[in-house]
């Protein structure tokens, strides 16, 4: 009894360190079934990976007594040992939701432990039972998320509710929706700054774009004196835009751009451009948009509502940025609108920040901020994290450009890359979430990356080999391509590189988070 107790503790211990890595990539996974199945699909065999030395120990239960225990208890805690949680990006966030979660997790955990002991005369039932549960503790989870959900609506509609109280007893406040596949961030964070010039304006933190993470900014920093709320849209899934407007009731919309960002999800292009046109549409005829005609599937759809385009390369946009001259102390342009060129001088870097910076003017002109009040917040505007970030090092400059790259952004990240006169490195670990494009855009990235750097660092497994090939397809040297496991090692030769006499520029192009 005592050896069986010890063996079912070994047991729990690895089962912990296993639901916990599980719970997290669910929460990375933003709570959703669909995604986390689909997440798990494509790693079934990191997934039988992780419980292969449990299903190891196992064989030696029904074939030895107490020698067959302990060998299956060194199994169990060498397994909880190797599966025990790394240095995480964005650690696991114990919310209320979680702690819910983790409870009713234990709990189906703990009828398992009962029917184990019920089968503990019978060893190879006990044997299927564990290597059956072993195998399925990351669908295990999912049940009790099922079980949990009517809970957990019940509490995500009082919020939300809450919200909607909240913003309906604000009637001067004016909300600004803002979404599109890549460049909503820094809209409005450059958005936020202009306004904020003149007017008491609030704008969702760093990436709260999910319903609930709307809900939390308005409930908790909502204030009757707020006349503006920059509110960032992310989708994942049809109808995710149209839940946000729903609450917030906008009255403007910035539509930044459409592309194959999170294609794995939303499986087709048409998707993506249905539901960012859900800010538009949610706009009524009293509403306005302001579109990036640079983009064509956004200049390509009809819309019913008053427009405002804008872009660097739609000349006859309503407002378009030229002149742009870029150099490592930051970049200068002119917006074009009525006739009139006002100048702009900024410390960002890059032809893309330029277009956002022109969606962000737009807006913010439109609402009533004076040329001279935009002039001065334009210059005043900080690079956004990890987003095209110029960090001087010494004679080593970091592009950082890590947020979740994208083929346009990886493309306008490498443009930028060109205008610098130095040895130009590149760091990444390719691109992710483009569905059955993946391959085709990393290589691709690959080939314009041969035109560009001097030297290539690849970081992680399978999807890099795209790049590699893409890279050598353009006859780049193999010798200046180097393939490391983890960024830290990728980074450390970036670094060592040879430079010469020269100012080094390393981009880092997309960091990818813990579930990949």
């Amino acid at each position: 009894m005592i050896v069986f107790l010890i063996l079912l503790a070994a047991f729990l211990c690895y089962n912990i360190i296993n639901t916990l890595y599980y719970t997290h990539m669910f929460q990375l996974n933003g709570y959703k079934p669909k995604v986390q199945r689909a997440w798990l699909a494509k790693r079934l065999p990191p997934v039988l990976g992780r419980c292969l030395l449990v299903l190891f120990g196992l064989l030696f239960l029904p074939f030895f007594s107490v020698g067959g225990k302990i060998v299956s208890i060194l199994c169990f805690l060498l397994s909880a040992y190797l599966c025990r949680p790394r240095k995480a990006k964005k650690p696991l966030v114990y919310t209320a939701r979680v702690k819910r979660l983790l409870l009713t997790d234990g709990i189906v955990w703990v009828l398992i432990c009962v029917l184990l002991f019920l089968t503990r005369t019978i060893p190879v039932l006990s044997v299927v039972l564990l290597a059956t549960a072993s195998f399925f503790a990351p669908w295990i989870l999912l049940l009790a998320n099922l079980i949990n959900r009517p809970v957990e609506t019940g509490i995500n509609n009082h919020y939300i509710n809450d919200a909607k109280r909240i913003i309906r007893q604000s009637p001067s406040l004016q909300v600004i929706g803002i979404t599109g596949s890549y460049g909503k961030t820094s809209v409005k964070y450059f958005l936020q700054t202009l306004l904020s010039t003149v007017y008491d304006s609030l704008m969702t933190p760093e990436s709260y774009n999910t319903t609930l993470g709307v809900v939390r900014t308005v409930r908790e920093q909502l204030h009757p004196t707020h006349e503006y709320f920059v509110c960032e849209m992310g989708a994942r899934n049809v109808g995710d835009i149209r839940e946000i407007c729903d609450i917030v009731l906008p009255s403007y919309g910035i539509l930044t751009a459409i592309g194959p960002q999170h294609l794995e999800s939303f499986r087709s292009i048409e998707n993506i451009v249905k539901t960012k046109f859900e800010l538009v549409d949610a706009l009524g005829d009293s509403g306005t948009a302001f579109l990036n005609y640079d983009n064509e599937w956004i200049r390509n759809r009809p819309v019913s509502c008053k427009t405002i385009s804008y872009g660097i390369e739609y000349q006859n946009a309503d407002y378009f940025g030229t002149d742009i001259v870029l150099s490592s102390k930051g970049t200068s342009f002119s917006v074009v609108y009525k006739g009139e060129k006002i100048p702009f001088s900024t410390s960002l870097i890059g032809a893309h920040n330029v277009q956002n910076l022109v969606g962000a003017i737009a807006a913010a002109h439109t609402l009533g901020v004076p040329v001279k009040e935009l002039q001065m917040g334009v210059r005043q505007i900080q690079s956004v994290p990890h987003r095209l970030q110029l960090l001087p090092r010494g004679n080593v400059n970091i592009i950082d450009d890590a947020y979740n790259s994208n083929p346009s952004g990886a493309k306008a990240a490498l443009d930028t890359l060109s205008c610098f006169d130095g040895v130009k490195i590149v760091v990444t670990p390719g691109m992710v979430e483009l569905g059955e494009k993946e391959a085709e855009c990393n290589f691709t990235f690959g080939r314009q990356m041969a035109k560009v750097c001097d030297y290539a660092v690849l970081i992680g497994g399978e999807r890099v080999f795209p790049i590699r090939d893409g890279l050598l397809e353009e006859g780049f040297p193999k010798e200046k391509i180097f393939l490391y496991r983890q960024f830290t090692e990728g980074i450390q030769r970036a670094y060592a590189l040879p430079s010469g006499q020269k100012e080094k520029f390393i981009l880092l192009e997309n960091d990818l988070p813990d579930n990949y």
